[in-house]
C-alpha cells in the first residue's frame, strides 16, 4: 500500500474496531459503552457483538449514539464453522447492513455442516463490510486456517482483551507468514472490550479520513489509510530512495521489518524524526514499521509493499 494518505485532506480519527455490550456479553449498555469510549478521548467505535443464537444474532444498532464529536460503525463479531482445532471462528466484520443473514451459530460451539468461515467472510464483505481475523494467537489458529480467509481485509494483531486477560493478545508471527506468502494484508490492533475486566481502552486504529463519519472511516479503513497503536503517533512514513523516514511522536525506537530476518533499527531518545537504511531488507517484498516509546508502547503502520 501506499503511504500518501499522511498528506491527503481529512484528520485522523481515533476508534476501537472490537467491542461488545449487553447485546452479548457485555456488561454495559450500548448507550454507556459510548460515552466512556467518547469520554476516552474516541472518535468513533464499532459495536462487534457475538452473532450467535444466544443473543439472538444481534447487530448492534449503535446510531441513536451518535452526536458532532462521535460516530459509530455498525458490525458483528461472526461465529461459524471450525478451525483445524475444533474451535469456533471469530471474525470482525465492520460496517454490516443490518439485515445481514445470520449463520446457523445457536453458541459458542461449532455446528458441522454450518456454513464455512470461508463463505461468511465473502459474505460479509460482498455486503460492505471491513473483515478482519480475530486474535489468531488467542484462537490457536494456524495458517492454513487464516490463509482460508480470502476475503479478510486485515489481521487483528493486538487484542488488547486477550493481553489482559490471557497474555495471548499479539498476533504478528500470523500476520508476518501470510505477507511473506503473497497476501496483501493490513493490520488492526483493538480492544475487544466487554468491560468485565480491565479490557478496555488498550489498542486502537488511527484512521485518516476526510470526516468522521461512517462512511468516510469505512472507505478509508478498506483503502488501508490507517495505521495502529496503544498510544504513539506516525505522523508520516516516506520512501525516499534507498531510504525510509518516519515522522512520529517522542520515541526511543522505530524499526523497518520485512520478509524473514530482515530489519532495521534505529535507537536514541525522544526521536521524532527517524531515517533507516533500507539496504537489509532490498529483497523482502514488504515493509512496516513500528514506533516504541519511552514506556514501551508501540503504534504500527500497515506493510508497505516495494
Amino acid at each position: 500500500m501506499s503511504t500518501e494518505y499522511f498528506s491527503l485532506p481529512g484528520n485522523f480519527y481515533r476508534g476501537n474496531l472490537h467491542t461488545h455490550c449487553t447485546q452479548s456479553d457485555g456488561v454495559l449498555s450500548p448507550q454507556e459503552v459510548c460515552r466512556r469510549y467518547q469520554a476516552e478521548g474516541y472518535d468513533f467505535i464499532a459495536m462487534t457483538d457475538h452473532l450467535v443464537g444466544l443473543f439472538n444474532y444481534p447487530i448492534s444498532d449503535t446510531s441513536n449514539y451518535r452526536n458532532a464529536d462521535f460516530t459509530t460503525l455498525i458490525g458483528a463479531e461472526l461465529h461459524t464453522g471450525e478451525m483445524e482445532n475444533g474451535i469456533l471462528w471469530h471474525l470482525l466484520a465492520v460496517g454490516l447492513p443490518l439485515d445481514f443473514i445470520p449463520p446457523n451459530a445457536p453458541n459458542f460451539k461449532a455446528v458441522k455442516g454450518s456454513e464455512s468461515a470461508t463463505s461468511i467472510a465473502l459474505r460479509a464483505r460482498e455486503a460492505g463490510a471491513f473483515v478482519a481475523i480475530a486474535h489468531p494467537h488467542w484462537s490457536g489458529m494456524t495458517l492454513a486456517d487464516a490463509k482460508t480467509i480470502e476475503a479478510a481485509h486485515a489481521v487483528e494483531i493486538y487484542n488488547y482483551g486477550c493481553e489482559v486477560d490471557n497474555d495471548r493478545g499479539e498476533s504478528f508471527q500470523m500476520l508476518d507468514r501470510l505477507l511473506n506468502s503473497g497476501r496483501r494484508l493490513n493490520l488492526i490492533a483493538t480492544d475487544d472490550a466487554h468491560f468485565n475486566t480491565p479490557d478496555h481502552f488498550g489498542g486502537w486504529v488511527m484512521v485518516k479520513a476526510r470526516t468522521n463519519t461512517p462512511d468516510a472511516l469505512l472507505d478509508a479503513l478498506k483503502a488501508g489509510h490507517y495505521y495502529s497503536s496503544q498510544g504513539p503517533q506516525i505522523h508520516d512514513i516516506r520512501m525516499v530512495g534507498g531510504d525510509v523516514e518516519v515522522d512520529c511522536s517522542s520515541s526511543v525506537t522505530v524499526i523497518a521489518l520485512g520478509e524473514g530476518t530482515a530489519t532495521s533499527t534505529l535507537h536514541g531518545k525522544s526521536m521524532t524524526t527517524a531515517k533507516l537504511s533500507l539496504k537489509r531488507l532490498s529483497h523482502s517484498p514488504w515493509i512496516r514499521i513500528t514506533v516504541i516509546d519511552q514506556a514501551g508502547n508501540r503504534a504500527w503502520s500497515n506493510p508497505i509493499w516495494v
